[in-house]
Order: C-alpha cells, then structure tokens, then sequence
C-alpha cells in the first residue's frame, strides 16, 4: 500500500530506522540536478489537479501531493497558490468528528502533510489526530547516508521514472507524489552535504571608453563582431551550451540579430534556419519550447520572431500570444485578487510566479500587439505593486514558517513577493524586508509602464527614485548587503539588457544620480558594454557565472540587445 511509504518521513518514536539506500556505484548527481529533475515532476503532479473540486483525487492523492511539494527543495506552502491552498480546504472538510480520517494510515498520511506544510490554520486539526497517532517524529532515512549513496538512491528512483511520472493508470498522482517526497528528503540531505561555497574574488569592470571616441562606426563595428562571434558559435544553426542546442538560448540569438540586421547573405540564411526551428517547435496550444522553461522560451520567441518581421511568421506569434495570456496566474487557475501571486507569470515549472518572468512575458505581449489597457496587463498591476518596496500599494501581509515579511518604502523592488535574491533587511520586531536591487527594479518599472502608468504615478515615481539614487554601471546595485564580492556582478548582462529597455521606455535622457551627478545614460552604457567586448568579438561575466552569464553565447546576445536600445544616443 502507497501510505506506507510515508514511514520513511513521518514515523511513530517506537519504529525502526528506515533500511539503507540502494548499493549502486556512485552516481554524479548534484543537488542542482537533482532539483531540476523533481521540478520536471512537480509540473506534471500540478496539471492533476482538478480546480472543480479542488482535489488531486482523493484523501491519499491530496495528502501524499501536498506532501511531495511540501518537500520539496522548493518547499512550497499554502501561500503559494490554490493547487495547495485548495486540497488543504478540501481535506479539513473532510476531518471526522473524532479528529480522524477513517483509516489510520490516512490519518498518518494527512498529518505527515500538514505538519510538513507547517500552516497555523492546520494546527487545531493536527492536534485532533495526535490523538490517534500518539508521538509522531519527522524521520530523514537518508540523512546519514554518504553523498556517493545518496546520489546513487536518487538515481535509481530517476531511472524507475517513465518519462516524468512513476506508476501506471489510476496509481500514477499517488506514485509519483510519493516518490517525489522521497527524492525531497534525498535534495535535503544531498544539499547539505554539499561544502559551502566560498565567496569569489571580483575584478572592477574596465573603465568606459570616452564617449567622444564611442562614434556611430564604432558602435557598428563592435555589433558586426559580436554576431560574427556568435555565427562562429552555432550548432547547426542553433545556440546553445555545452555543444547542445537550447531554444531559450537560440531564441535570445535570434531577437538579437534581429535587432541590428547586419548580417550577410550566408549569415541570413542561417539565421532563417533558426528561426525555422523554432517555429517548428510550436506546440498545439501555442507554446514554443522543447519541454522546459515554456514561458521564458516562448516569450523570447516571440521576440525574435516579432523583430525578424518574416510574412508568415504572424499566426504562429499570435497562437504563442494566446499561449502567454493563459500563463498568468489569474482566476483561470483559481487564483483570487487577494492571492500572494495573482497576476505574475512563473517558469512554467517552479509553481511561483516571479518579476523576471513576468516582465518578459509582458515584453513579448507588448511587442505581438497587446496594448496597455489589455486585462493581462491590468490583472499583472496586482504582482508589480507586491514585487515593490512601496507600503502604499503593496498590500502584501504574508508569514511563512515563522517569518512575517514586510514590504518596505526605498521604491525599489525584489524578485517576487516576500523574496530577494539581493537577501533580507531584518526590521527591529523580526519582520523582513526584501531588499531593493537594480535589475528587479527596472523589470518592476518596465511593467508598469507597459501597463500604461504614467510617470506621475507614485509607483512610477518610486520606482524611479531609486532608480537614480542607485544608478550605475559598474555593478547590479542592492548587494551590498551580501558578504560575497561577487554578488553585485551576479545578472550584470542581465541588468544592462533590463536597465536599457526600461529607461528607453521611460523617454529620460538623463538620470540624475544620489550624489546629484548627471547621467547621459545611453552614450555611457554604450561606452560600457564597448569596453567589455572582448578580442574574440564576444561579451562574458568574468566575475559571476550564475544565471548562464559564464556563457558567452547569452551574455553577448543580452550585450547586444542593450545596444540595440541604447543607439538612438548615436547622431545619424
């Protein structure tokens, strides 16, 4: 019987340790990976469930859901969205008067659930069923196994996968759920037993090249070398790392050709080929991927496709269009206005709506032909103002596992609701404040002002407040908060790519900094990203790798996009 399986987690005091892990040979299986592959799987566990009923199917198949995105490495809560709020309604409605759940193996199941989620407003029903299941400890039977071991274990649970699910017919919700909780406390101790990185050494970026020497020749020659570079670097006439072609990196290639169209006849056919590619990766309702990263990969698409303006190319960008529209977190889904991420967009694969997707997806929408008054805009308004350090309008009100956080008042913005990857500003009473950083915070006003905001509207006006007191080009500003010195070059191509789209939508030629310096921000980001390029034609993060800046292919691409909005400084 599937509840069994949760005595490995949840397990009365008088039982036995769980058995060892499988013998295998060690497997190379970083906890990274390993995260990557329970995402796959926690996808497919969201689609199986049934917002009529508000259910993944049953007692067993609600608990053991819950249970696996509870342990998930993510560690999802109630505050994450109705495919969680939702079945623990449902299951509480379902309490008996004696505090059970008829079966004691379901009684165990639904509160090893509860407990893992962690919510206050489960705690009544949890104490009803400690009455039937008397001392109840949380177990980790992987917790002392070796990191060869565990990798092993992992493995092994991976290579029993068919496809993204475990378990056949009516038993694959249950099967899978249940093996993903296993591979959760797998990622646990996997993680910890990963040494702790040590913080990187960071060289200062080369100093901008004066600008009078920045011409219009110049700038040409710095683009031409970057898309030879990247013609250089293609896979068959796709892009991507490691010697395998990716459609996000492909995608990103393409719109920034497209931006400059300086390419040679063998060049163009090339790029066609691409763009081809990508087309024929279209699936039936409108997406554009090859199984990950559906809305990322489907908005640059549409980027790329919407820039290259080929004839034929319009009903594919409209059905990719729809596509986007459906993503947002909304009442579609069963989300409410009230609702922590009502109105973002997520990975489509992570279950959390986050800014950086979001302004993406409204970047593609914006340009395939939605307008700012367009209700996909509107209802996004609802993320933004949550993203934002502005307790005028962020109404957020949220404890997760012990922590209330806070918005703040510096205008500036964090990577979703309640979260920073710049980290956390602890208040005197113990709430926590998301910090403020750059590339979020330009990602925060280029939604607003694709939703029509003015610039007199105070969330504009905040968010560009702190705009120009943290305006720079040497670092992504709000890390340093950070004992790392590499933190603030984390998402610097990234950064400029935000950081130009946004203040070319603003219509500001200069930005007015905190120490009252005048910024002529076009000509200096273009001296800036001049002086990065590289001999080879190519543009890297020297300093920090992460989020797929030590690959040449995307940093240059995210390089030559930011020119493409920064040229207009170049007098014709």
């Amino acid at each position: 019987m599937l509840t069994a399986c949760l005595l490995l987690s949840f397990a009365p005091a008088a039982m036995a340790p769980a058995a060892s892990a499988s013998a295998r040979s060690p497997q190379e299986l970083s906890a990274s990976k390993l995260k990557d592959e329970i995402d796959l799987s926690l996808r497919w566990l969201r689609t199986r469930f049934d917002l009529e009923t508000g259910s993944y199917g049953g007692i067993e198949n609600d608990a053991l859901a819950l249970l696996a995105f509870a342990k998930s490495p993510r560690a999802y809560r109630i505050s994450d969205g109705p495919f969680i709020a939702r079945p623990v309604q449902v299951l509480l409605e379902a309490q008996r008067d004696d505090g059970s759940f008829g079966e004691p193996s379901h009684t165990l199941l639904v509160f090893t659930a509860f407990e893992a989620l962690g919510d206050p407003t489960t705690a009544e029903a949890r104490t009803a069923m400690q009455k039937h299941l008397g001392q109840v400890r949380d177990t980790n039977p992987f917790a002392k196994m070796s990191r060869a071991d565990l990798g092993a274990e992992a493995q092994r649970l991976l290579d029993e996968r068919d496809g993204v699910t475990w378990g056949k017919s009516q038993e694959r919700t249950a099967r899978t759920a249940e093996r993903l909780q296993r591979l959760g406390q797998i990622y646990s101790s996997l993680k910890t037993s990963e040494a702790k990185k040590q913080p990187g050494k960071a060289s200062p970026l080369p100093a901008i090249t004066a600008l009078s020497k920045v011409d219009r020749q110049r700038l040409a020659k710095s683009l031409l070398r970057g898309a030879d570079y990247l013609f250089e670097q293609s896979l068959e006439n796709k892009w991507g790392f490691d010697g395998h072609a990716d459609p996000g990196i492909t995608a990103m290639v393409c719109a920034a050709l497209a931006t400059h169209d300086a390419m040679e006849p063998e060049q163009r056919a090339r790029f066609e080929k691409a763009l081809d590619w990508l087309v024929s990766l279209q699936k039936p309702d409108g997406s554009i991927h090859a199984g990950s990263l559906a809305n990322y990969v489907t908005s640059v698409a549409i980027m790329a496709l919407a820039r290259a303006k080929r004839p034929g190319d319009e009903a594919v960008i409209e059905r990719a269009r729809a596509f986007l529209i459906t993503l947002q977190a909304d009442e579609g889904e069963g989300y409410e206005s009230d609702d922590l991420y009502y109105g973002g967009v997520g990975y489509g694969g992570d279950e959390r709506p986050d800014l950086s997707n979001l302004q993406i997806a409204l970047e593609a929408l914006a340009e395939s032909g939605s307008q700012p008054g367009d209700e996909t805009f509107q209802k996004a308004l609802r993320f933004l103002q949550r993203c934002q350090n502005h307790s005028e309008t962020n109404d957020i009100a949220l404890t997760r596992d012990g922590v209330t956080f806070a918005a703040g008042n510096d205008g500036g913005a964090g990577y979703a609701p309640a979260e920073s990857k710049a980290g956390f500003i602890e208040l005197r009473d113990g709430r926590k404040v998301p910090r403020s950083y750059g590339s979020m915070t330009y990602a925060l006003l280029k939604g607003y002002l694709f939703a029509g905001l003015s610039k007199e509207d105070p969330r504009v006006e905040a968010a560009w407040s702190w705009l120009q007191e943290n305006y720079t080009l040497d670092v992504n500003p709000g890390f340093q908060g950070s004992s790392d010195p590499t933190a603030a070059y984390q998402g610097l191509f990234y950064y400029f790519f935000t950081m130009a789209k946004a203040l070319d939508l603003y219509g500001e030629e200069t930005v007015v900094d905190g120490a009252g310096g005048r910024h002529a921000w076009r000509s200096e980001l273009t001296g800036r990203l001049v002086a990065m390029q590289r001999q080879d034609g190519s543009w890297l993060n020297t300093n920090a790798a992460r989020w797929f800046e030590g690959n040449p292919v995307l940093a240059t691409s995210y390089a030559m996009l930011s020119l493409g909005s920064t040229r207009g400084w170049v007098k014709k």
